[in-house]
């Protein structure tokens, strides 16, 4: 489909894209997009668009970061300008687009972008998510909206509460629909989707094609119209990609290196677990680095501050999981950094997707331990490249002060103690796991185990500081070779009557309201008195 008058330039890719000015949108569309700074669609917007301006089912398969959100709510926004009106009457404003994604950053995040673009339009739209009041969520639905950006759960609550009718809705997005199938809402968009008119124009979006969304599109979309703009799990071209090889408690060195040689000034961060994500957090805000923490323990008040803090420039380290950074659109993030491998390989792929976005370059680093073969290998049949690891020469600084990293592993960070007994050193270089010569293990990197000497392979777990009182032999005080008092009392008077000398006989107390006994009188014979002398 030829038009004369589009405007063509070739990508870094090769891919012919297309000028946002030869789009047939409306004018309040075409002044929104300017305002954004928005000059040539991606792939994924070039081919999408046009079928969802049709009226068609889309199968939208693309990486993250490439477009995604444009694709569907531009044309959305395009068809729904039909019903747009100036009543304050809720009964005119109907939701007619329902949107729904897997997390409350991402739905905020397209709920924004939606915002954006019908700025200049009579459209409204809203968001709705879990872990915020549903008052105000509410307020909004009552008054009207023709757009509603939700995800799931939050979206059933209204529902139930009769807060959002859905009779009504002529389009529905399911973006980032792998995620939601992993995160186990699959029976929550069954129960939506069962609201919904049956003439409706669906249209699903995912970073893969998995067997599952397949399942779920042969279900709910009508002939959809396939697009694919990259081969599933294809990491983009612009990413470089580096692999580390390095010790689990070398690991915040190398990230403070990495980011000091190339001068970073901002990167994501992924840690496997909330705990290590909080605790890696900690870490790095103590080494002087601005940091926030983002996961699934941090209240939506809290991560929505991160997530500002970040974008403005305020924080320069985002340490997060898979969860809570899933779908972010940040742009111009210069590189990621993966402090855990992570567990699925599909996962390393939405990592790296942070960063090299819109055709810029970006930096992945994946930082690997001897234990994390098995996840590498999987990695490397995901994407189809060779990975190779590689060494790193760190500094020879040394983290000052106690530290933990959630393996258990304390140290102080300083050289031996040369104060400390000879002895204290005795137990950890009996059992193999000390420094080649012989050094204590009880505070922090060792020479001897920075240079890989040691037990299990080079890696020796260091103990907390341990402190001398418990290093010396037990010694009874005097107190102790003594025996109690009442032990010697107990031998000084023997029991009587078999009865334990311990055992004390209970006090005789007299009643209170009971005379007290009177004691018998005894008669005895008593000898005459002497008379007495008259004066």
């Amino acid at each position: 489909m030829e038009n004369p008058g589009f405007v063509l330039r070739c990508d870094n890719r090769g891919l012919m894209t297309q000028a946002y000015s030869s789009l047939a949108l409306a004018e309040p569309l075409k002044r929104a997009v300017a305002d954004m700074g928005y000059e040539f669609m991606t792939p994924i917007q070039e081919q999408a668009i046009p079928v969802v301006l049709a009226g068609q089912d889309v199968m939208g398969a693309a990486q993250t970061g490439t477009g995604k959100t444009a694709a569907f709510s531009l044309p959305l926004l395009q068809r729904l300008l039909k019903h747009e009106n100036s009543s304050t009457s809720p009964a005119r404003h109907p939701v007619r687009a329902l949107v729904l994604l897997p997390t409350r950053e991402l739905a905020d995040q397209v709920a924004q972008q939606v915002a954006m673009y019908a700025k200049y339009t009579k459209l409204r739209s809203t968001v709705v998510f879990g872990g915020m009041d549903m008052k105000p969520q509410t307020a909004e639905l009552k008054r009207g909206v023709e757009v509603l950006v939700a995800t799931p759960g939050r979206l059933l609550d209204h529902i139930e509460a009769k807060n959002a009718v859905l009779n009504q809705v002529e389009y529905v997005v399911l973006d980032e629909a792998d995620r939601m199938l992993d995160i186990g809402f699959l029976p929550d968009l069954q129960r939506i989707l069962s609201f919904l008119p049956k003439q409706r124009t669906t249209l699903l979006f995912s970073a893969t094609f998995s067997p599952e969304i397949k399942r779920l599109a042969g279900s709910y979309l009508q002939n959809p119209i396939t697009i694919e703009v990259a081969r599933p799990n294809e990491t983009a071209s612009t990413v470089e990609q580096r692999f580390f090889s390095v010790r689990d408690d070398d690991k915040s060195r190398a990230i403070r290196q990495i980011i000091k040689d190339r001068k970073l000034n901002q990167a994501f961060i992924f840690v496997n677990s909330k705990l290590g994500c909080a605790r890696l957090a900690r870490s790095l805000e103590r080494d002087g680095l601005k940091t926030a923490a983002l996961h699934g323990d941090k209240s939506q008040d809290e991560r929505l501050k991160a997530l500002e803090a970040f974008k403005s420039g305020e924080v320069a380290l985002l340490v997060c999981t898979d969860v809570a950074a899933r779908g972010l659109d940040i742009k111009d993030v210069p590189a990621v950094f993966n402090f855990d491998v992570p567990f699925n390989a599909e996962d390393y792929v939405h990592r790296i997707g942070r960063t090299g976005r819109a055709g810029a370059s970006g930096l992945a680093v994946t930082l690997a331990t001897s234990h994390d073969t098995r996840l590498v290998s999987d990695i490397e049949k995901l994407i189809k490249k060779k990975i190779e690891l590689e060494a790193i020469e760190l500094d020879d600084e040394r983290p000052r002060g106690r530290f933990n990293d959630g393996r258990r592993a304390w140290g102080n960070g300083e050289e031996e103690d040369s104060s400390r007994p000879a002895s204290s050193g005795n137990s950890h270089g009996s059992h193999g796991s000390g420094g080649s010569n012989g050094s204590s293990g009880g505070g922090g990197y060792s020479r001897g185990h920075r240079e890989g000497g040691g037990g299990r392979g080079g890696y020796r777990q260091s103990q907390p500081p341990q402190d001398p009182f418990f290093d010396r032999p037990y010694e009874a005080t005097v107190a102790a070779v003594e025996p109690a008092s009442w032990e010697a009392a107990g031998k000084a008077q023997p029991a009587r009557g078999g009865v334990s000398t311990n055992i004390k006989s209970k006090r005789k107390i007299a009643a209170l309201f009971k005379p007290a006994p009177v004691a018998p009188q005894v008669t005895a014979a008593v000898a005459p008195a002497a008379p007495v002398a008259a004066e």
